[in-house]
């Protein structure tokens, strides 16, 4: 059996997450699989490390499939590119060992969030990033992420459907920056529940606008109540890399 490492690029926009559902074929990995097995002419799955939700974009999402036929990487590579939708593409093909696993062996992820923080509407960017028209105060922003850094129970960053028999995951960095009118939000760690990212982020969007002060995320994830979190919308998520 031979074993393939994909790396993907993709507009989340229109799709409803990555992965497969039984009742749309409008997913990522719907699409993937679809050509793929138009590829080798019988059905194939594949494996992600991150399940992406409905609207969220990807700049280097990883899977891995295993087929019997030995083929060149640029093969298999040219034909996902010529058959997927312009929305979806490979950036990288490679053969990995038999035992790689794109969800198992992934020691990290990043995820990015933008926000356009001017008081008009960027038309070029309202699929791709959360408009927030009053002023967000980036200082406090990066006072408040910094409570969120560590290894913490996320049951209050989590949404009820969060299925994981463990709530604590470890936040190793978060980078705020600005610039031309974006403020981004770049969060690492060992992996995020169901909604985690959207949730934190939504917070700390609240923390700038002064709806919410720094020091209440520590309260916050010491409650595990679900109730007190943000929540911001998919279309400024990015799944930004996965390391192994």
């Amino acid at each position: 059996m031979n074993n393939y490492k994909l790396t993907i690029q993709y507009d989340g926009a229109r799709y409803k997450g990555w992965q497969r559902l039984g009742n749309t074929e409008n997913t990522i990995q719907g699409k993937i699989e679809n050509v793929l097995s138009e590829m080798v002419g019988r059905n194939i799955e594949i494996i992600g490390s991150s399940r992406t939700d409905a609207g969220v974009h990807a700049l280097a999402q990883v899977a891995n499939v295993k087929l019997i036929e030995k083929m060149a990487e640029s093969e298999i590579q040219n034909y996902l590119n010529r058959y997927l939708p312009q929305d979806i593409s490979v950036t990288d093909v490679c053969s990995v060992h038999d035992r790689f696993h794109a969800r198992y062996n992934a020691k990290d992820k990043t995820y990015l969030y933008k926000i356009w923080n001017e008081s008009y509407p960027n038309p070029f960017m309202r699929k791709h990033s959360l408009h927030v028209e009053k002023k967000l105060d980036v200082e406090k922003v990066r006072e408040a992420a910094d409570y969120f850094v560590g290894e913490h129970d996320f049951t209050a960053f989590s949404n009820a459907k969060s299925k994981k028999k463990s709530m604590v995951r470890h936040i190793y960095s978060i980078v705020i920056e600005e610039d031309a009118g974006f403020i981004t939000i770049r969060i690492r760690g060992n992996g995020f529940l169901y909604n985690m990212v959207r949730k934190m982020v939504g917070t700390l969007i609240h923390v700038g606008l002064g709806e919410v002060q720094p020091d209440e995320i520590k309260t916050m994830l010491e409650s595990n109540d679900r109730s007190l979190a943000g929540f911001a919308d998919a279309n400024g998520l990015y799944l930004e890399n996965i390391g192994f």
